[in-house]
């Protein structure tokens, strides 16, 4: 008796994936973004819904999540090649680990993996916007998929990673100077939500490369650029505080 031959599906070489949604976020560069969803209190960010799934019945049930997991492509971070180890800036830019160890930008398929707050699901100039909070994602990027967090199946309260076990806790004063305040104070909160709070958390936990860190950079400025805002600050007193010194609109 001949057995039946079944047939082996062929490998899957390259998939096509496709934006569910355009973030439309506070942070406009990598410059400045949380190494972490969830280290800032005060990142706000739209996801604009792309045809053809702007339909509310395709969110119908989701305004009951608190949080949401988000399935994005770090599309800045996309090379033609991979490496096979990265430096995390955790261990200080230094020490090497496996890119599947990691949580670095820069892997095979560019792939990333945040959880964030709900805001709500609105209609705003036409178009289906999902507002979200807490996050660490850039203008531009590309959403490829949507899910609600389940507490009871996503927290796991024992787990542990070893070297980046807690959240990082060392952060600089961040004072303004009499400029920075006064223009500050012309802000409209409402385009502006929390932007002091955000400036503190994103300027605190110092978003320089880490080669950088621990230098006498007393003269030199950065800046980040968040909302239409352009904030320049810089490190004093062996870096142990950081002076904002402007905010423009750019």
């Amino acid at each position: 008796m001949t057995r039946p031959r079944h047939k082996s599906r062929p490998a899957v070489e390259a998939l096509t994936l496709t934006p569910i949604a355009i973030t439309r976020s506070c942070f406009k560069d990598k410059f400045g973004v949380p190494r972490q969803p969830g280290l800032t209190r005060h990142a706000h960010a739209e996801l604009v819904i792309q045809s053809p799934y702007d339909r509310e019945d395709a969110f119908r049930g989701l305004e009951t999540a608190s949080h949401l997991w988000l399935t994005f492509q770090f599309h800045e971070a996309v090379r033609a090649e991979w490496r096979p180890v990265v430096r995390p800036p955790r261990l200080g830019g230094n020490k090497k680990i496996g890119v599947f160890a990691s949580r670095s930008p820069f892997r095979p398929n560019s792939l990333g993996l945040s959880v964030v707050r709900n805001e709500g699901l609105v209609r705003k100039g036409g178009q289906l916007v999902l507002r979200i909070g807490d996050h660490d994602l850039i203008e531009g990027t590309p959403i490829l998929d949507i899910k609600p967090y389940l507490p009871f199946a996503d927290s796991v309260p024992e787990a542990s990673l070893g070297w980046a076990d807690s959240a990082p806790t060392e952060r600089a004063n961040v004072v303004f100077c009499p400029q920075a305040e006064a223009e500050l104070a012309a802000l409209c909160d409402e385009d502006y939500p929390d932007v002091r709070a955000l400036i503190n958390d994103v300027v605190g936990f110092d978003p320089r490369p880490s080669f950088r860190r621990g230098r006498d950079e007393e003269e030199r400025v950065y800046g980040a650029n968040l909302y239409d805002l352009n904030v320049r600050f810089r490190f004093v007193n062996d870096d142990s505080k950081i002076r904002v010194e402007v905010i423009s609109v750019c």
